[in-house]
């Protein structure tokens, strides 16, 4: 494994700290805007750009951009001059994947973006590899969904943790900063006794230094309330979709109020939905690639309004997209009436346009 400048005991100690922190009340909701951190700040977040904002991630206490990087690639082939044929595109078969992915993730540090989700072998391996040198300037929460719960073999706690020992094998890193297992979309699928092992794998993880911070990730609204509130002292990170189109309820009852209470970090995955919010297919030629920059800028200004959230995590597949989700983060965060009505109208068609196995974004319109 390679050297890092923080080791598991440091990972094992400051994750006690911080349940201390916890329990004796002194979380809360922190935003850093853009322009506005002191030297002490800056020197504290990782990356720090001025023109960032960055935001508290729960008890991680994780400073991080308030826009990050998704795991996902879709559309890289409208940059790498792949034939997607509709599969898989990696470093294994496309000599321009792993230029385009370190190029992206230098982007991203210029621009102050600090966090990579990698969801999948495929994406751990491609982000550890665009890190390499650097990994202390990114965090990074990783899954291997293909070696998860979702499958049953991988139900017990031997078999989870051989997959954290092979993942951060694989992937050639000693820890990622949050392991957060893939659960079913519909995580209330996995029985309790099944819950309950990954609850015992996420603990052993945290514990060994193998993960800074634990989570898990689901569409699942009523089964992750449920699960914060069985498990408030394991679960630091949750994942949920988080669209344009989705609204904060604030029922004490609800979701909401029960990531508020335990003080859990959030982010968002498909804030443009699944690319259905656009009109073009995200290439520089697109006759409407000016029109989608504006629309993806306007989705990030709205889900921001939300300080609940961490951070959405769109997928970015070239430096211009890097660049205009920075630029969203920069501009005034309410949208007015007419960018309100805007944005209404694309996600009332975009919500029309979704292909079958995304309409389940759908359930996350009220949160």
């Amino acid at each position: 494994m390679a050297d890092n400048e923080i080791t598991r005991r440091q990972f094992v100690r400051d994750g006690s700290l911080a349940a201390i922190a916890v329990a004796a009340g002194l979380h809360g909701t922190r935003t850093v805007r853009a322009g506005e951190a002191d030297e002490d700040d800056a020197k504290k977040i990782r990356s720090y750009n001025p023109q960032m904002e960055y935001r508290r991630c729960g008890r991680t206490d994780f400073m991080v951009s308030a826009v990050a990087l998704g795991g996902h690639w879709k559309r890289i082939d409208k940059f790498i001059g792949a034939d997607r044929k509709g599969g898989w595109i990696d470093n294994d078969k496309e000599s321009g994947f792993d230029q385009n992915r370190r190029d992206v993730v230098t982007r991203c540090l210029e621009r102050g973006i600090n966090w990579v989700d990698a969801c999948c072998i495929q994406e751990v391996k491609a982000y550890s590899k665009a890190l390499k040198g650097r990994r202390e300037e990114m965090y990074m929460a990783c899954s291997w969904e293909q070696i998860e719960v979702r499958r049953p073999q991988y139900r017990t706690l031997a078999k989870l943790q051989e997959t954290m020992d092979w993942g951060l094998k694989d992937g050639g890193i000693d820890y990622c900063d949050v392991w957060r297992i893939t659960c079913h979309e519909k995580s209330s699928r996995h029985s309790d006794a099944e819950m309950d092992v990954v609850m015992q794998a996420l603990e052993w993880a945290r514990k060994t230094g193998r993960a800074r911070y634990v989570g898990i990730s689901s569409h699942d609204q009523p089964h992750i309330k449920r699960m914060i509130e069985t498990y408030p002292e394991v679960l630091d990170v949750i994942c949920t979709p988080y669209t344009a189109k989705t609204k904060v309820v604030t029922d004490q009852n609800g979701l909401w109020a029960t990531m508020q209470k335990h003080d859990i970090g959030w982010f968002g995955i498909k804030p443009f939905a699944s690319n259905s919010i656009f009109k073009g297919d995200s290439s520089a030629d697109s006759p409407t690639f000016e029109e989608d920059n504006r629309m993806a800028r306007l989705a990030i200004r709205y889900i921001l309004c939300n300080p609940a959230i961490t951070a959405p995590i769109p997928g970015l597949v070239s430096l211009e997209q890097v660049d205009n989700v920075a630029l969203a983060v920069m501009q005034r965060r309410e949208l007015d009436i007419d960018e309100k009505a805007e944005l209404d109208r694309a996600m009332d068609d975009a919500w029309a346009n979704l292909p079958s196995h995304y309409r389940w974004l759908r359930d996350w319109e009220y949160v």
